[in-house]
Order: structure tokens, then C-alpha cells, then sequence
């Protein structure tokens, strides 16, 4: 079972509804309503990190994470854990390389090399660094993907998981099985559903309305000590909150109870 506590909106889903500090205001008391107690702050619009801890405080939220640019946690993560401090947030994660082929070997070396060095430097904070894939990181090298290379080559200690189920998925992978294999590894879960349209392309769906085995995801990310249980869509047919608040209500039907 997940607590219903622990269950966040990542808020790259209302990314076009806070893009100033009234957007930012009016659509985390909608995300309040809607019943999340936990946010992650991501693709959103300028604003002060005082102004925002104040906002959040105010509506009873929880920043459980965030989502800086990948330069920067990567060339200054002192100051990323400045900002997470003024957050009182614990955990942030490198959201998609850039510049990186995953084809080549020593993109993929150089990319741990650098996220573990920055990881140390953010635990010495008290800062958790998780990495976030997309499916790019399950291209294969002989017996082993990208993905795997890249927790392979860094210290478990200065780089954790950001799992993706959608994007496990759309690279081949089995998000139930990942989920496992980052045991002890795993604080933050990404939750998103995989579905098919009728010509067979793949489309982003509210969880519970696609084509993903929950019940073995949960497990397994319960099982491996998932802390944080972060509801994401990429894109949605209509209003961004409607998905957010349909996502939450399947998660609290099957495998929570509301506070």
C-alpha cells in the first residue's frame, strides 16, 4: 500500500498553468483540493524561492523534489542545494542528458563520471540526486543498456533512481522489473500510464487507463523503499488537473487510503 501522504503531483504536468507567481498560486490550492499533500517543482516559471516555500506552506504542500537543468546540478550543485535548502526539499534529479549519444560508450561514462561527482557533492548537503530516464537510456551494449551502464559506472550513494514507467516502457523494458532492480536505489517513482491508439501508436495515459500492470509496479517499488510515489503526464487531451486528480483517485482506489 502506498500513504496517500506520500503520493505527489510532478508539476511538469500544469507546466502551462504556472508560468507566473498568481498561476503558480491559483493552481497549487487546485492541486490541494484535488486532495495531493506533495509537489515536484518542475517547469515552472520564474518565481522566488521564498515566495514559493511561502505559497506552498500556505496551501499545506510538500515540495518532495525538484527538477533543475541538467547544467546545472552538473556544473553547480552547491548552488542547487542552496535552493533546495530554502525549499526544504531533500531530494532532485537530473531530469534528461543533453549532449549525451547514448551509442557511444564514453558519452555514457563521462555522464556517471559527472553525476557522481556532483551526487557527492549534493550528499554532503544532505541532498539525494536521482536520475530521471526517458526510453533513449535503454539503447543496448551487448548485454547491458545504457541505463544500466549509467548506475553500473556511479556509487550508489551519490546517484539514485527517478524510474519512469511510461518511458521503461516505450524502451522496451518491464517498469514492475526495473522497479526491483533498484532496490535500496529508489526513493523517487515516476506514475504514468502507457497506452495504444488504434493505429498502434503510443500515447501518455492517466494511470489505470492504460496497458501497465500496476499491482506488480507497486510491489516492486514498495519492495525496493520508493519514498516518494510522483504522478506525471507529459501530455494530456484536456485539462492537465483533470488528469492529475483521475491518476490519484486510481492510486487511492486500489492501493491507499485517503488521509
Amino acid at each position: 500500500m502506498i500513504p496517500a501522504e506520500r503520493i505527489a503531483a510532478q508539476l511538469y504536468t500544469v507546466r502551462n498553468l504556472i508560468r507566473t507567481p498568481a498561476e503558480i498560486a491559483a493552481t497549487l490550492k487546485r492541486i490541494r483540493r484535488i486532495g495531493y499533500s506533495a509537489v515536484q517543482v518542475s517547469g515552472m516559471g520564474p518565481i522566488a524561492e521564498q515566495e514559493l516555500k511561502r505559497i506552498l506552506d500556505g496551501e499545506g504542500l510538500v515540495c518532495c523534489a525538484t527538477h533543475e537543468p541538467p547544467e546545472r546540478i552538473l556544473q553547480s550543485p552547491q548552488e542547487v542545494a542552496e535552493r533546495l535548502h530554502q525549499l526544504d526539499c531533500r531530494h532532485t534529479a537530473y531530469p534528461s542528458p543533453r549532449g549525451v549519444d547514448m551509442s557511444q560508450p564514453e558519452d555514457i561514462r563521462q555522464l556517471a563520471r559527472q553525476l557522481d561527482q556532483a551526487g557527492a557533492i549534493l550528499r554532503k548537503h544532505g541532498i539525494t540526486l536521482s536520475y530521471h530516464n526517458h526510453a533513449m537510456e535503454f539503447f543496448r551494449h551487448d548485454d547491458r543498456t545504457a541505463l544500466e551502464l549509467i548506475y553500473a559506472l556511479s556509487r550508489p550513494q551519490h546517484l539514485a533512481a527517478e524510474l519512469d514507467t511510461y518511458w521503461i516502457q516505450a524502451g522496451g523494458g518491464n517498469p514492475a522489473v526495473w522497479c526491483r532492480k533498484m532496490k535500496g536505489r529508489l526513493p523517487l517513482l515516476h506514475l504514468k500510464d502507457f497506452g495504444v491508439k488504434a493505429d498502434g501508436t503510443a500515447e501518455f495515459r492517466e494511470i489505470g487507463s492504460g496497458n501497465l500492470n500496476w499491482a506488480e509496479i507497486i510491489e516492486g517499488a514498495s519492495m525496493s523503499g520508493c519514498e516518494w510515489w510522483i504522478v506525471e503526464q507529459d501530455q494530456t487531451s484536456g485539462d492537465p488537473l483533470h488528469s492529475l486528480e483521475s491518476s490519484r483517485k486510481f492510486l487511492i482506489r486500489h492501493f491507499s487510503q485517503a488521509s
